[in-house]
């Protein structure tokens, strides 16, 4: 295996892209299973979660669905967007799967045991194949595995695997990870695209051109790579041979469209055109929760919207002005505005599902023990003249990519404007907006900017690692040493309290000092056409199998 040890770089949570902004969280209540979403309307913004979609009556030969922006690349090892990772979740698997529940279970690994602090071993299931017909083994697995390790892969899934020393093929289905030091983490992100298998000869034989429009993919999913016309769309086709009969495809294929203009995925979605798409634009729920081409729903989630604070040496370095700045935003406003009364303010930059593994005794005294910022102006304005304020700059950047994400900018630079700051907005491309989240200059000279944040697994410290001292998406620099140990006592913990206690602690001190603003948060938000159902509304669509849930609707 690679013998440097892999990069401690974190990938960015989003690509920000117009409909990427639309991206949102979902809220700890669920309801009744299958019911549609309630329409969105100005007099109580009322909407309701859903489990699971109508099951499907029967098979199809083929659906389309709307993806707002073509992929790069399916290369599992540089996947972490939402275009790619929903196409992925139904050709590739990894070794553990994330259900729509959010829970883990076992997948391409039918058991793992944990025999010591350090070390995992996997077993694989036998009798799995690859789309090309060959059979799964533990050195499809190491393979796999081992391409985050290496520098000259470049995985954006590296940060996972930085305590990782070893990974071997310890029987012809077996494969051990050996750790330098105990990581809660790592065994739940192998659940995520770190756990991805594909064939250890694809691998091989592909090399660099591995995942892109020629070369495509080899993995176990219930849908194998088919062909991919650049700028326009991805097909897959039903895997006949898949080793899951739980999860066999209903539809014989299934046509990704790439249609970039909100408008134009609406007007779709409306026609008939494409039967269904994640991540609809706010600004048409209403118009899509009455139509009668289909249904709108929304489902359970981990995102957060927040500011990024990337500038800790300008006026926001003083944390009374950074909680000021916080509540003088209205941020009800901005979720009846901006997300179409779909959505929570958020109280922290976690939401409260990832707490499902705390202790029940303990997970409510943890989700209210936290500091509170109320819409309060008046008392906004007071603190930050007691911090010093009086008319300095500040810069907060944007992208002119739909009207929610000029709505939230607004609003802030609003309330940048009621606490004595003197805001200004710089509007970027979206290629430029990119670059906030990978390239450190881009960031300077900017103060706040703009993130939708969700994470792969069911933990706080997916969030609160990411904002160590030193980690790569800890954008503004932030340090603070009480933080970084409630961090690392959270990673050591194995015992579902101490990780759990260790979190709190790690969140009391974000919320704190604030490095990043919690704006709010939104369920996910999937369209359906009329001729379809069967999806399980989920953030867990980024790597579960959902399309080969999809069938034909009665």
């Amino acid at each position: 295996m690679p013998s440097a040890r892999p990069s401690t770089r974190r990938p960015r949570r989003l690509r920000h892209t117009a409909a990427a902004a639309l991206a949102a969280a979902a809220m700890l209540v669920t309801s009744a299973c299958g019911g549609p979403a309630h329409r969105p309307d100005d007099t109580d913004g009322g909407y309701r979660l859903t489990d699971r979609t109508p099951a499907a009556s029967g098979d199809l030969d083929s659906f389309t669905w709307s993806v707002y922006a073509e992929p790069t690349t399916i290369d599992y090892a540089h996947s972490f967007d939402f275009p790619p990772n929903q196409i992925l979740a139904n050709v590739c698997e990894s070794l553990l799967r994330w259900n729509p529940d959010l829970t883990t279970s076992p997948n391409l690994a039918a058991s793992y045991s944990n025999p010591t602090p350090t070390t995992w071993v996997y077993r694989i299931r036998p009798g799995v194949r690859f789309h090309d017909g060959t059979e799964l083994t533990a050195d499809d697995v190491v393979a796999s595995l081992r391409r985050n390790l290496d520098p000259e892969t470049a995985s954006v899934w590296a940060y996972p695997f930085r305590n990782v020393q070893a990974v071997e093929r310890t029987g012809p289905l077996e494969v051990t990870v050996t750790l330098a030091k105990p990581d809660s983490s790592f065994n739940k992100y192998l659940a995520a695209g770190p756990g991805t298998v594909e064939s250890a000869a694809t691998l091989a034989k592909a090399g660099k051109d591995y995942g892109n429009p020629q070369t495509g993919v080899n993995c176990t999913g219930p849908f194998s790579f088919e062909s991919w016309t650049s700028g326009q769309s991805l097909s897959l086709k039903r895997f006949d041979g898949y080793w899951n009969a739980d999860l066999k495809a209903k539809s014989g294929r299934a046509k990704f469209v790439f249609l970039a203009d909100p408008t134009t995925r609406v007007n779709a979605f409306r026609s008939g055109e494409v039967d269904g798409g994640w991540m609809v634009p706010p600004n048409a729920y209403k118009q899509l929760g009455a139509t009668e081409a289909g249904t709108l729903y929304f489902g359970r989630s981990t995102t957060v919207v927040d500011e990024v604070v990337s500038n800790l040496k300008g006026p926001l370095g003083d944390a009374r002005v950074r909680q000021a700045l916080l509540m003088a935003i209205d941020r009800k406003g901005i979720v009846k505005a901006g997300a179409g009364g779909v959505g929570e303010v958020a109280h922290s930059l976690t939401t409260d599902n990832l707490w499902n593994d705390a202790p029940a005794a303990a997970r409510e005294g943890i989700l209210k023990d936290v500091p509170a910022y109320p819409y309060d102006p008046a008392k906004a304005k007071a603190l930050a003249a007691e911090a010093g304020v009086n008319g300095q700059k500040i810069v907060i950047a944007t992208s002119p990519l739909d009207s929610q994400t000029t709505i939230i900018t607004q609003a802030v630079a609003q309330a940048a404007t009621a606490i004595g700051l003197k805001p200004q907005i710089d509007s970027l491309s979206a290629e430029k907006y990119t670059t906030l989240f990978t390239d450190p200059a881009a960031r300077e000279g900017i103060d706040l900017f703009l993130t939708f944040w969700y994470t792969s697994i069911t933990d706080p410290l997916d969030v609160y690692g990411s904002l160590q001292t030193g980690s790569f998406s800890n954008y503004g620099n932030w340090s603070d040493p009480a933080f970084d140990a409630a961090v690392d006592k959270a990673v050591a913990a194995q015992d579902p309290a101490e990780h759990a206690a260790a979190n709190a602690e790690a969140q009391r001190t974000a919320l704190r000092e604030l490095p990043w603003l919690p704006l709010y948060t939104q369920p996910v938000s999937v369209f359906m056409g009329k001729r379809i159902t069967g999806v399980q509304p989920s953030i867990a669509y980024l790597y579960y199998p959902w399309a080969a849930e999809i069938g034909a609707k009665r």
